[in-house]
């Protein structure tokens, strides 16, 4: 793609589009950004960056050239169904998104992740695998680093691995990765989407452009993810906790092991010995270990690799033990799923804080999955009430309202005993009080801390 000269409009000013107007004015294009946001609540270094460089801003104002642009790229989360982006599409103005910019703008081979929930951790551990076998590697994507900014610094050697979300992958038109996985899809997100298979559908563009000497990989055990296997063209490699497979990855004999297409069997490791707890962490495992043996690592960098790996900060974190009171930090668990995995990886005699903005989503099955392990709700944020309906439609009525996080924490340590567990699962996004996920996590890090002195 040559840019040089193109007129661009960038929409969304956040890590995403920040960076993909930066790129842009690197790559010599005639940049525009646009934000709902006023000036005054964008980074003041970005302000400068693009002052200095003569680029056209709308903060707080539709702009009024989007029709006439060579390029538009929205950043996730921006709705595509904003008049000024439908005006600029009948205008026959190209729209994409950050991730399509970075594939087609700069060099690398793909490696691209995708799920409902496990996308960070499974990311997280590719990247590891593919730096201990010595590979020139950049983790990039939904962990929070732009596809961008790399990806125009890359060269054809280097591996992106990459956390796909459903909002990226939308606005994808030839992007192909050398390998593709598909964890698992439940419903999310569905503000956006509306429904499960519009959601599926974006999910299922992470292999839309790959053909037979790529690989997919793809979780045997979900329904909804295996079904969207039938339309891929690449080779479908499956991974199970549940089953013995002909091919593909899965546990036997307590080992991890994957039977390749000669139907040899190579063995990694135990499964027991994963440091990373919980059954939702051993499918994160069994897909990352295919992904890394079918993009060519050697099996004793994978296996190393997966002894070694010690998880992602807010997700199934430990933070702190304070009176025999054990804080864990789930604030990546961001829907239902996701919260009943970190529930489900917990022995007994939870103390759960969930809460947050509203995605759309129900809660009957988080409360369906305490049976018993959880002893107290502790609820913040705009979907607190909703929760507590629920909670109270299923019986459950040990429930404890609050308005901040310090109030959460200091709740939960009145109500814990010695021997409890105090999660942070919140079970929905966290733009209604935070910026981020990672804003959530350190904060309640910072009370827990608190609570010690």
């Amino acid at each position: 793609m040559d840019l040089k000269g193109k007129k661009t409009l960038v929409i969304g000013m956040g890590k995403s589009g920040m960076a993909a107007a930066e790129a842009l004015i690197r790559l010599g294009a005639v940049v525009s950004v646009y934000d709902k946001k006023e000036a005054g609540k964008i980074d003041s270094g970005f302000i400068e960056l693009i002052e200095k460089n003569g680029a056209k801003s709308y903060f707080g104002v539709d702009p009024d050239n989007a029709d006439s642009q060579d390029l538009i790229v929205v950043s996730p989360g921006v709705p595509l169904e904003l008049p000024f982006i439908i005006s600029a599409e009948e205008a026959g103005v190209k729209v994409i998104g950050e991730l399509e910019l970075a594939y087609q703008a700069g060099k690398g081979k793909y490696i691209a992740i995708t799920g409902t929930n496990g996308k960070t951790t499974t990311t997280t551990l590719v990247g590891e695998m593919f730096r201990n076998a010595g590979r020139k590697t950049e983790v990039v994507g939904n962990v929070g680093v732009a596809v961008v900014s790399k990806a125009i610094e890359a060269t054809d050697d280097t591996w992106l691995v990459t956390e796909t979300s459903s909002f990226q992958l939308d606005t994808t038109e030839q992007f192909r990765p050398v390998v593709s996985a598909l964890l698992n899809v439940t419903p999310d997100h569905m503000d956006r989407h509306k429904t499960l298979e519009n959601y599926a559908a974006a999910k299922a563009k992470i292999y839309a452009n790959q053909d037979a000497g790529d690989y997919f990989v793809v979780n045997r055990d979900d329904p909804e993810a295996f079904r969207l296997a039938k339309g891929c063209r690449a080779t479908v490699v499956p991974f199970s906790r549940k089953e013995q497979l002909d091919f593909g990855c899965f546990v036997k004999d307590g080992r991890i092991v994957i039977r390749d297409k000669t139907g040899s069997l190579i063995d990694f490791c135990a499964a027991k010995e994963l440091i990373i707890p919980g059954a939702h962490n051993l499918e994160n495992a069994l897909a990352a270990a295919a992904i890394g043996y079918f993009a060519g690592l050697p099996a004793e960098s994978v296996a190393r690799t997966l002894r070694e790996f010690e998880g992602v900060a807010h997700r199934m974190e430990f933070v702190a033990e304070v009176k025999g009171v054990r804080y864990v930090n789930d604030s990546k668990g961001t829907n239902s799923d996701a919260s009943i995995k970190a529930i489900e990886a917990i022995d007994d005699n939870i103390i759960l804080i969930a809460g947050g903005y509203d995605k759309g989503g129900t809660f009957e099955e988080l409360i369906g999955s305490f049976n018993g392990k959880v002893r107290y709700l502790i609820l913040l944020g705009k979907t607190a009430g909703l929760i507590r309906k629920t909670a109270l439609d299923a019986g459950f009525t040990d429930i404890i309202m609050a308005g901040d996080m310090a109030e959460c924490v200091r709740r939960a340590s009145e109500v814990a005993a010695p021997g409890a567990t105090v999660l942070l699962s919140p079970a929905c996004a966290s733009w209604d009080m935070y910026t981020c996920f990672e804003e959530r996590g350190e904060d309640f890090k910072n009370c827990v801390s608190n609570l010690e002195k």
